[in-house]
């Protein structure tokens, strides 16, 4: 008896850790991706999609980074097709847009120095193409 008892305790606290783990997990699925994939800051910019390199959420990529942290976007793929990384300042602080870049290796980075919400788009594709960096 003594050693049943034993076992189930064993058992009730293995559950309780594995369910305490305090972390929070991303949905995987299609147009999700997995988490941890790349680099926290990476932005792949496609075409007509934003997707974050680090958890692969797509039109609305969305990262969240440290205060201070620099987040680089890269076109990739795009072939001939222009492209921007544009500061939504509606609802949200706003930081420098990039120019409208065409060609797949250009980048645009931008250094977050203020907690927030970031919202961007695309200034040729609009609503199409859009991301958020959240800066804590």
């Amino acid at each position: 008896m003594r050693i049943i008892r034993t076992w189930m305790l064993t058992g009730a606290v293995a559950a309780a850790v594995g369910c305490s783990g305090g972390g929070s997990s991303t949905p995987t699925g299609p147009g999700t991706g997995g988490n941890g994939g790349g680099a926290v800051g990476a932005v792949t910019v496609g075409n007509i999609f934003f997707q974050s390199a680090h958890n692969g959420t797509r039109n609305p990529a969305q990262d969240t980074v440290a205060v201070g942290q620099t987040v680089t976007w890269t076109w990739t793929n795009t072939g001939s097709t222009s492209h921007s990384v544009q500061a939504l300042p509606v609802n949200s602080p706003s930081f420098t847009s990039s120019g409208i870049l065409t060609g797949d290796g250009m980048t645009y980075s931008f250094t977050f120095t203020a907690p927030g919400t970031y919202n961007y788009q695309c200034a040729v594709h609009g609503a199409l193409m859009s991301g958020t960096i959240v800066v804590q």
